[in-house]
């Protein structure tokens, strides 16, 4: 399969989407309500079997950005090479999307971890908890309007040290 017969197959059975490609990289943007149908679509009927890598990022200062974060996974067709990169927008108070886990099972830390440092919820995920941050922690990091140094909440985190031999 190629990006011609994948896109095909997308817009005949999503319609037109929102669609560009880079470094030959099928790039699709769709609405946050079907992402879940066309991560399915892609996997089930496309044959992205591999799950590369779930990210997010924050738009807050961008002047020309409509929406405030975008979730993005990338997909790969192993038997092909065949890339795709799936985006979807969300603005607060609403930052549900549904979770890659019965798909690939590889979603698993990914989705915690954009959980994680972005406050995206993934429903249906198995164990949606901290990976990175201790549970306390009440703030997502990677959140532009988070502060370079934190708000003091170190003063209470838990001191790791090493056992000695």
């Amino acid at each position: 399969m190629n990006h011609a017969e994948t896109l095909q197959k997308l817009e005949l059975r999503f319609g037109t989407l929102s669609i560009s490609e880079f470094r030959d990289n099928l790039r699709v943007v769709v609405r946050a309500e079907q992402v879940g149908e066309v991560l399915a679509f892609l996997k089930d009927q496309c044959g992205f079997d591999f799950l590369v890598d779930i990210t997010a990022v924050d738009y807050l200062y961008y002047p020309d950005a409509k929406d405030r974060f975008g979730v993005v996974w990338c997909l790969l067709n192993t038997a092909s090479g065949e890339r795709v990169i799936v985006k979807t927008f969300l603005n607060e108070p609403d930052l549900r999307l549904p979770s890659a886990y019965p798909l690939w099972r590889g979603a698993d830390w990914m989705e915690r971890e954009v959980y994680d440092m972005c406050g995206i919820v993934f429903e249906g995920h198995p164990d949606l908890r901290r990976l990175l941050m201790p549970e306390a922690f009440t703030a997502y990091p990677l959140r532009k309007d988070y502060p370079l140094r934190g708000r003091g909440e170190r003063h209470n985190f838990p001191v790791i040290t090493r056992a000695e031999s």
